[in-house]
C-alpha cells in the first residue's frame, strides 16, 4: 500500500473547529441500547493477537514523506498493563527491502482478518505528544488492492500532530477529495493536552452519513451532500482498521531538537458496533 493517513495536508475543502471542555469519555448506556458489539480488542493478553491484527512494514515514505520504517518487532508494538503500545524510536534500522530509516514504529491493520461495512467503531487512546509525531485511528476500504487509494474511501477516526497538541482531526478522504482536499473538522480540548489522558474517539457510519466523535462529542457530521459537485461517495462497502504512529511526514513536519523519543500511543480497546 503507498498511501496513509490524511494525505498531504495542506489545506482543507470543509473545516470546522468545535472547542470543548471534559465530557464523557464513555460509550454511554443509553447509546449502548442502540448498538450491539460485533468486534472487539480489549488488549488484555500477553501478546498482540495475531488472528485480529497484522504488521503493515516498510520505509518508503507511505505516500507522505514519513521518515519511520513500520516493523513487525516487539520493540514496536507489545501489549502491557492492559493495553496496546504502539512505540515510535529513535534509531537506524535498516529493512529487508535494504532502506534505511533513523526511526521505528508500528503499523497495525485488520485488512486479513477483519473488515465490515457501518457501525460504530471506537477507540479509547492516550496519543503521544512532540514535534513530528503523528497517531492516527483510521479505516481503509478493502478494495484498495483492486481499486487503490483513493477510490476505495478512507475515514480517519483520529489524527493528531505533535505541533498541535490540544486538537484532534476527523477527515474522510475519497476521489475528488483527498489528501488536502479531504473533507475534514478538528475537535478542540479546553486548555488540555490529547497526551495527558485517554481519550475516546470514534465514528457512527451508516449509509449516506459519517458522524465523528470525541469523548462522545458529535463535533462533525458529513453526509453526500458535503462532497464536491460530481464526486462520489465510496463509504458502501467493507472497511478494515489501522492504528499506527508515523513519525514526520508532509502534515505533521520533522522531529527537532524539542522531540523527545521513544514515544508511545496506548490504546486501551479497540471496539466495533452495528445497529
Amino acid at each position: 500500500m503507498k498511501f496513509s493517513g490524511a494525505r498531504l495536508f495542506t489545506f482543507f475543502l470543509v473545516s470546522a473547529l468545535v472547542i470543548c471542555g471534559p465530557t464523557s469519555a464513555s460509550f454511554t448506556k443509553h447509546q449502548s441500547q442502540k448498538w450491539r458489539l460485533v468486534w472487539q480488542d480489549e488488549f488484555n493478553g500477553a501478546a498482540v493477537d495475531s488472528n485480529k491484527w497484522t504488521a503493515e512494514t516498510g520505509g518508503s515514505g507511505w505516500g507522505n514523506r514519513e521518515l519511520e520504517y513500520y516493523t513487525s518487532r516487539i520493540d514496536n508494538a507489545f501489549q502491557a498493563n492492559g493495553s496496546l503500545n504502539i512505540k515510535a524510536v529513535k534509531e537506524q534500522f535498516k529493512g529487508p527491502d535494504n532502506v534505511t530509516r533513523e526511526y521505528t514504529s508500528a503499523r497495525l491493520i485488520t485488512k486479513k482478518t477483519f473488515a465490515t461495512a457501518y457501525g460504530r467503531f471506537e477507540a479509547r487512546i492516550k496519543v503521544p505528544q512532540g514535534q513530528g509525531i503523528w497517531p492516527a485511528f483510521w479505516l481503509l476500504g478493502d478494495d484498495i488492492d483492486k481499486v487503490h487509494w483513493p477510490r476505495c474511501g478512507e475515514i480517519d477516526i483520529m489524527e493528531n500532530i505533535g505541533k498541535e497538541p490540544g486538537i484532534i482531526h476527523g477527515t474522510i478522504h475519497g476521489p475528488g477529495y483527498s489528501g488536502a482536499q479531504g473533507i475534514t473538522s478538528s475537535y478542540l480540548l479546553n486548555n488540555k493536552k490529547f497526551s495527558d489522558d485517554f481519550h475516546v474517539f470514534a465514528v457512527e457510519w451508516e449509509p449516506n452519513v459519517i458522524r465523528f466523535f470525541c469523548d462522545d462529542k458529535n463535533y462533525k457530521t458529513v453526509t453526500n451532500a458535503d462532497l464536491p459537485a460530481g464526486a462520489k461517495w465510496v463509504y458502501d462497502h467493507p472497511f478494515f482498521i489501522l492504528l499506527n504512529v508515523a513519525v514526520g511526514g508532509n502534515w505533521p513536519g520533522n522531529p527537532d531538537d524539542t522531540t523527545q523519543f521513544p514515544q508511545v500511543m496506548q490504546v486501551d480497546y479497540v471496539r466495533v458496533y452495528q445497529r
